[in-house]
C-alpha cells in the first residue's frame, strides 16, 4: 500500500476522526433538532453544554470519561447560574473571572483530564458573560446547559456500548504506527551517508510519542480490564498483541551497536545498506498491520521477509569467509535481533488476522503494576497551594491574566464578542514558556489563514445547503485535528465561526476583523504573561528529569548484573525497569525539546543535555541488548572480569545520580554474588569476548554520562 495512501487511512479509521464525527454529531444535533422547532436559542444553549463536556472525552477507560463528564455537568451547571446572576454587576463578574481562573486552573494537578474538568466551567463563564439574561432566566438556561452536558454524555456512552472495543484498537494502531515510524529511523543508523548525530535527535524525539502511545494504551486496555474485570476471545487477543508490540519495541532498541565502528568496518561491503533495506520493509509489515488492527480488518502480509533474511544470511556469512581481518559476528547479531523481529511479526500477524486460538495468558502479568495511578485527594490540591508549586504559579499566572482581558475587554469595548479574548487566552495559555509560545503561534497562523478561506468561501459560495456541508466538514476537522495539530484544527475552526455567524445573521467582514484583533490581543496578553509573570523556564526542571532518567538506567543495569552473578531475575520485574526507562527517557527527551524552543538566555548548556540525553539512549539500548539476550539463555555465572565492568559503570553512575541528586540516600547496593555453587562456569566462547567488548563499551558510556553531568552542573 501507497504510504501516503496508508497515512490517511490510519486518520480515517483513528480514535481523532471518530472523536470529531462523534463530537460534531453531539454538538450539532441539538441546535438542529430545535430549530426545526422554532427553538433554536433552545438548542444553541443544549449545544454548549454539549461541546463542554466534550472537552473530556478524550480516550480512556470509559468510568474515567464517565465521571469526567458527569462531573463536567455538574460544574458547568454551577458556572451558568453564578455567571448568569454575576454577570449584573461588572465588580462582582470581574472579582468571578479572577476567583473562578485560579480554582478551576489548579485541577492541573490531578492529571490532563481533570485539566480538561476544570476548563470546561471557564467556557461556560466565557460565553455567558455577555449573554443579557434576566434574574428569572437564568435558572432555566443553566438546567439547559447541563442538558446538553448530559445529552453529550448519554451518546459518548452509547458509542462505546455499540463499539466496546474500538478505542482500544485504534489506540493500539496508533502505538504500532508510531513504533514503526521509530524502527524507520532507526534503520538510518545502517546508512553510512547519514549523520549519526542528526539520526540519534530524530530518534530520542520520536521516543517521545512512542511512550505517550504505549501509555494510553496501557491506560485504554489495563485499566478497562481490570475495571469491567472481562476476559473475551477480543480482548485476550487486543492483550496479547499489545504485550508483543512492547516487547517488539524493545527488540528494535536491542539491535543497537556501535554504530561508527560498525561503518568502519563494513560500510565498503554494501551489506548496511541492505541491512537497512530489510529493517524498512519490516517496518512497512508493521505499518500494515497496524492499520488492519486499527480498521479492524484482515491482514494479508506484503513481503517475503524470510526470503530477505535467507539472502542477508548468505552476504554476511561471504563476509566471513573473504573478510578475514574483521569478526562478521556483530553482523550475525543483528541476523539474529531481525530474525526475532520478523517472528513478531509473525505472531502479530496471526493475532490481527482473528486465525490465533486465544488462551488465557500464562504469563501471569501483574497488568495494574504497569499503570500509573492518579491521587484525586484534597490533599493534593492543597499542598499545592504555594509559590514552591510550578502548577499554584500557573495558577495565579492564568487568573491575572484572566482578569487583565476581562479589563481590557471591557475597557476597549471592540465589536459585540469581546470574550474572544477571554477564550484566546485560557485556550493559549500552558504551564510552560514552551506550550504558550507554541499555541500562541499556532492559534495566529490558523486564525490568520482560517480568516482568509473563510471570506473567501462567504464570498464565493451562496447556497446554504452548500455552506451547511462546509459547516459540517469544518467542524469535524476543527474537532478532529485538535488533538494532532492544533494550527490545521484552528484553520477549520475560523471559517466554520464564520459560516455559523453567517446563518445567525451576523457580518462578515466585521466579525472576521473582530475575530482577528481579539485573538490577536488574547495572544500578545497571554505571550507576554508567560514570560514575565511567575514563568516557568524547562531548564528549572532538567535536573530532576536528568535524575530520573539515571536511577532507571541504575535499576536497568542492576539487572543485568544480577544475571551475570547468576542470580535469577523475573521477568516482571525486568519489564517494569524496562518500561521505567523508556518513560523518563521520553520525560528528559520533551523537556530537552520544550527548552530549545525557548529563549536562549534561558537554556543551560542545551549542547551538553543533548549529549547527557543521547549517551543515557545509548546506554539504555546496550543494557537491552545484553539483558534481553541473557534472559533468554540458560542461568550461569559469567567470568568476574565482566561483573566488575558492570559494578564499574554501576558506581559511576550512582556518583553522577548523586551529584545531581545530593539530599538522596545511596542510590544503589552492589550487586550480590548469589547461587555461585550450584552453577558451573562455562569455557570461554567468541560471544564471550563480544560480551566483554559490549560491556567495557557500557562502561565507557557511564564514564562519559558522569563527565557530561560534571559539564552541565560546572
Amino acid at each position: 500500500m501507497n504510504k501516503k495512501t496508508l497515512q490517511i487511512q490510519y486518520f480515517l479509521f483513528s480514535q481523532y476522526f471518530s472523536d470529531g464525527l462523534r463530537i460534531t454529531l453531539g454538538v450539532l444535533l441539538p441546535s438542529l433538532l430545535f430549530a426545526l422547532n422554532n427553538k433554536f436559542e433552545v438548542g444553541l444553549t443544549l449545544s454548549l453544554g454539549a461541546l463542554c463536556v466534550s472537552i473530556v472525552d478524550t480516550p480512556g477507560p470509559v468510568v474515567h470519561k464517565r465521571n469526567a463528564m458527569l462531573i463536567s455537568s455538574f460544574l458547568i451547571f454551577v458556572s451558568a447560574m453564578i455567571t448568569g446572576f454575576a454577570r449584573m454587576n461588572t465588580y462582582v463578574l470581574g472579582l468571578e473571572v479572577l476567583l473562578f481562573s485560579f480554582f478551576f486552573s489548579m485541577f492541573v494537578v490531578y492529571g490532563n483530564r481533570a485539566a480538561g474538568v476544570g476548563v470546561a466551567p471557564l467556557l461556560v463563564m466565557i460565553l455567558m458573560m455577555d449573554n443579557n439574561l434576566t434574574p428569572a432566566q437564568v435558572p432555566f438556561y443553566s438546567c439547559l446547559v447541563l442538558a446538553g452536558g448530559l445529552w453529550y454524555t448519554v451518546l459518548s456512552l452509547l458509542f462505546f456500548q455499540m463499539l466496546p472495543y474500538r478505542a482500544v484498537q485504534q489506540s493500539l494502531g496508533e502505538c504500532i504506527h508510531e513504533v514503526a515510524k521509530f524502527l524507520r529511523l532507526r534503520s538510518a543508523f545502517y546508512n553510512p551517508a547519514t549523520d549519526i548525530e542528526e539520526d540519534y535527535h530524530q530518534l530520542v524525539t520520536q521516543q517521545v510519542l512512542v511512550n505517550e502511545k504505549q501509555d494510553a494504551v496501557r491506560e485504554v486496555l489495563f485499566k478497562s480490564r481490570l475495571l469491567i474485570k472481562e476476559s473475551t476471545h477480543t480482548s485476550r487477543l487486543l492483550m496479547l498483541s499489545f504485550v508483543d508490540v512492547v516487547d517488539l519495541y524493545e527488540q528494535i532498541t536491542t539491535t543497537h551497536y556501535d554504530y561508527t565502528s560498525l561503518r568502519n568496518k563494513f560500510g565498503r561491503t554494501g551489506i548496511l545498506e541492505n541491512i537497512e533495506h530489510l529493517i524498512q520493509l519490516i517496518a512497512d509489515e508493521l505499518d500494515n498491520i497496524g492499520f488492519a488492527i486499527q480498521s479492524n480488518t484482515t491482514y494479508k502480509k506484503h513481503s517475503d521477509l524470510n526470503a530477505y533474511l535467507e539472502q542477508l544470511k548468505y552476504r554476511i556469512d561471504v563476509i566471513g569467509e573473504t573478510e578475514k581481518e574483521v569478526s562478521n559476528l556483530p553482523l550475525k547479531k543483528i541476523l539474529i535481533n531481525l530474525r526475532n523481529l520478523v517472528n513478531r511479526l509473525n505472531d502479530l500477524h496471526s493475532y490481527s488476522s482473528q486465525r490465533y486460538t486465544a488462551k488465557e495468558n500464562n504469563r501471569e502479568l501483574e497488568y495494574s503494576r504497569f499503570i500509573s495511578r492518579q491521587d484525586y485527594s484534597f490533599k493534593i490540591f492543597r499542598d499545592n497551594l504555594t509559590f514552591s508549586s510550578s502548577i499554584f504559579k500557573y495558577s495565579f499566572r492564568v487568573a491575572l491574566v484572566c482578569l487583565i482581558g476581562f479589563i481590557v475587554t471591557k475597557t476597549l469595548a471592540y465589536g459585540h464578542h469581546s470574550y474572544w479574548v477571554l477564550l484566546t487566552i485560557i485556550v493559549i495559555l500552558k504551564p510552560g514558556f514552551s506550550l504558550t509560545k507554541q499555541r500562541n503561534y499556532e492559534r495566529m497562523i490558523g486564525t490568520l489563514a482560517g480568516g482568509l478561506a473563510g471570506v473567501l468561501i462567504l464570498f464565493l459560495v451562496k447556497d446554504k445547503t452548500a455552506l451547511f456541508v462546509l459547516l459540517l466538514f469544518f467542524m469535524v476537522g476543527t474537532y478532529s485535528f485538535q488533538r494532532i495539530n492544533y494550527v490545521i484544527s484552528v484553520i477549520f475552526m475560523t471559517p466554520f465561526v464564520l459560516i455559523l455567524f453567517k446563518f445567525l445573521g451576523g457580518g462578515e467582514l466585521d466579525i472576521v476583523q473582530e475575530r482577528i484583533v481579539d485573538t490577536l490581543i488574547g495572544c500578545g496578553i497571554a505571550f507576554a504573561a508567560s514570560y514575565f509573570i511567575f514563568p516557568s523556564w524547562e531548564s528549572e526542571q532538567l535536573q530532576r528529569n536528568m535524575a530520573g532518567v539515571l536511577r532507571a538506567n541504575i535499576n536497568y543495569l542492576q539487572i543485568l548484573a544480577e544475571n551475570l552473578v547468576g542470580k535469577p531475575v523475573q521477568t516482571l520485574d525486568y519489564k517494569l525497569a524496562r518500561k521505567e526507562v523508556y518513560v523518563s527517557s521520553a520525560n528528559l527527551s520533551a523537556s530537552f525539546q520544550r527548552m530549545t524552543s525557548e529563549p536562549k538566555r534561558k537554556q543551560r548548556k542545551s549542547k551538553e543535555v543533548h549529549r547527557f540525553v543521547v549517551l543515557n539512549h545509548i546506554l539504555s539500548s546496550y543494557t537491552a541488548t545484553l539483558a534481553s539476550a541473557i534472559l533468554h539463555k540458560e542461568r550461569h555465572v559469567y567470568p568476574q572480569e565482566d561483573v566488575r565492568l558492570v559494578k564499574r559503570a554501576l558506581a559511576v553512575l550512582s556518583e553522577s545520580l548523586k551529584k545531581l541528586e545530593p539530599a538522596q540516600p545511596e542510590a544503589v547496593a552492589e550487586p550480590l554474588i548469589t547461587e555461585t555453587e550450584k552453577l558451573v562456569n562455562r569455557a570461554t566462547t567468541a560471544e564471550d569476548l563480544l560480551l566483554k567488548e559490549q560491556l567495557e563499551f557500557i562502561q565507557k558510556v557511564s564514564t562519559d554520562i558522569r563527565k557530561t553531568t560534571d559539564a552541565i552542573l560546572a
